[in-house]
């Protein structure tokens, strides 16, 4: 196949006839000649807007390829190159007893997946519910308030971000393309194919719980086993080498490996495995607030124009150093979304964003977190997590268990809000007007509203009176890093710590990439 880049046309008409017209000049071909063809990459360019282009890279099969190459002399137009995930597994150790993967969010379901494939026949130990179950206990939750500390937006059946946007961009570097791999098993299981080539792909909350749960019907196909409602609570070892774990505080499984894909809000199992004495330290965070706007607003001030059919709802990412010098930044940005109680613990409280795959809400609504460092919580390694969980004990009782919101202008003149504006607030969990200010100490208050007035200037309308802001977002990231080698095994051998709650992922594809890395090294060791 032959690749052309910088293919522009028109976004409003988005026009795959125009595509190929375009496709066919540059090639001097006639249309009728191209035989197949394959998106690569699909960006959009707002530079002058509101004349809006969407830019193409395309693959493209048609006869005589190695003549009509050797005809044109341009560097956007050259053979396609080969970009597959390669790896050939080379373990000779014979284990005697099935790898055990603790969690089943992306990092320890693809895990699973390409263990199972290359017949490792793993168990999965998930704490929480099936995902059909689990989403019973949320729509629960949110409507009467009473919380499942086992089955909840954060615990359950493909984790976390299985109640978020399903948000795949990443910034990792990927030469090995793990994340084609990855982005080819999300669609065989029921992901849209657009998000092989979307600049900013994401899946949707509706349709990743179908693809998780796809998945684990062909895990267990090729020998995989689910056992839901579980938890690790303990593990045994001896000369430094894992031996059995314990579930459910009664029942012991022997294991020589243990993935541990456990996620970013298992404080519980973090705490059991720093009293095992598993090396571990604290990592800087961030925490802050999410912020809501009319959808609608934000595609005028991004595209100028608030026609975004061929387009869809708009996003944005925003960055902004504080006098104060801390870093201030937009995170997990929701079009046409919804801000969601994920509360895990009773009596605590904390909020995330959420879509689904149409974005098709009013509002738009994104984090907007502060850095976090040692110098603010301590050295012990779980001291981040105690951090959190005083904002979220503020958070739940300022808003006495309900979500705390604030207009921007009395978050800004630190008076509680009495009423709303013109924007209708749009939760999954009930919410409650107050003063936002009793829960963070002051460098976080004074570096949140310097960076919503500055973001006024790149998003028009950003900072208005009317805006409305919650609180808290306060899991953005794990806490806690799990030391691994270069091996990718912990200090105790056997176990190899994985994903984001382990420290070494941050999002859906980045989780799925470390479990891939953690496959890898357990097949180059060992066989079944």
């Amino acid at each position: 196949m032959i690749r052309l880049r910088q293919i522009k046309i028109a976004a409003i008409k988005n026009d795959m006839n125009e595509l190929l017209e375009k496709v066919s000049k540059e090639l001097r071909i006639n249309k009728k000649n191209i035989t197949s063809y394959k998106i690569s990459k699909k960006s959009l360019d707002a530079r002058n807007k509101p004349k809006l282009y969407f830019i193409y890279e395309i693959d493209v099969e048609v006869k005589n390829e190695d003549d009509i190459l050797k005809k044109i002399n341009n560097k956007d137009i050259f053979k396609s190159p080969k970009e597959e995930y390669e790896f050939i597994p080379s373990g000779n150790i014979l284990l005697k007893q099935r790898p055990i993967i603790v969690g089943s969010g992306p990092a320890g379901l693809f895990c699973a997946y390409m263990l199972s494939k290359y017949g490792f026949k793993p168990i999965i130990i998930e704490r929480g519910k099936k995902v059909g179950e689990r989403v019973i206990d949320i729509e629960t939750f949110w409507k009467n308030n009473k919380l499942n500390e086992e089955s909840n937006v954060l615990f359950g059946e493909g984790g976390a971000g299985t109640f978020s946007d399903g948000k795949l961009n990443t910034m990792v570097k990927d030469k090995r393309f793990m994340q084609k791999k990855i982005f080819e098993i999300f669609i065989e299981n029921g992901a849209k194919e657009e998000i092989m080539y979307d600049y900013k792909p994401h899946i949707g909350t509706d349709i990743l719980r179908t693809v998780v749960k796809n998945m684990r019907n062909k895990i267990i196909d090729m020998g995989g086993e689910f056992r839901f409602e579980t938890k690790l609570t303990n593990i045994k070892y001896e000369n430094n080498k894992l031996k059995s774990i314990e579930l459910n505080n009664e029942e012991i499984l022997d294991t020589d490996i243990l993935v541990l894909a456990i996620g970013h809000s298992a404080r519980d199992t973090f705490k059991m495995l720093y009293e095992n004495k598993l090396s571990m330290d604290s990592k800087p965070f961030a925490v802050g607030i999410r912020i809501q706007h009319k959808q609608k607003d934000i595609n005028k001030a991004q595209l100028g124009t608030e026609d975004v059919k061929t387009i869809g709802a708009m996003n944005y990412k925003l960055t902004y150093k504080a006098k104060n010098e801390r870093g201030v930044y937009t995170f997990c940005m929701c079009p046409g979304g919804y801000v969601v109680n994920s509360s895990s613990e009773k009596g605590y409280l904390c909020i995330n964003g959420m879509s689904n795959y149409k974005r098709e809400s009013d509002n738009a609504n994104s984090a907007i977190i502060v850095t976090i460092n040692k110098n603010d919580f301590g050295d012990n390694p779980l001291d981040g997590i105690k951090y959190q969980r005083e904002l979220e004990k503020r958070a739940y009782d300022i808003g006495n268990g309900l979500i705390p919101t604030q207009k921007y202008i009395d978050y800004k003149n630190n008076v509680a809000s009495l009423n709303l504006g013109n924007i209708k607030p749009i939760f999954k969990g009930n919410y409650t007007l107050t003063n936002i200010n009793d829960i963070f100490p002051e460098h976080i208050n004074e570096s949140l509203k310097e960076a919503i007035d500055y973001f006024s200037n790149k998003i028009e309308g950003y900072n208005n009176d009317d805006v409305l802001i919650s609180a808290v977002e306060s899991r953005t990231s794990s806490p806690v890093k799990i030391i691994r080698d270069e091996n990718l095994e912990s200090n105790i051998l056997g176990i190899y710590p994985c994903g984001e709650g382990a420290g070494y992922a941050g999002g859906i594809t980045s989780a799925a990439m470390d479990g891939l890395r953690v496959f890898e090294s357990i097949a180059s060791k060992y066989k079944m």
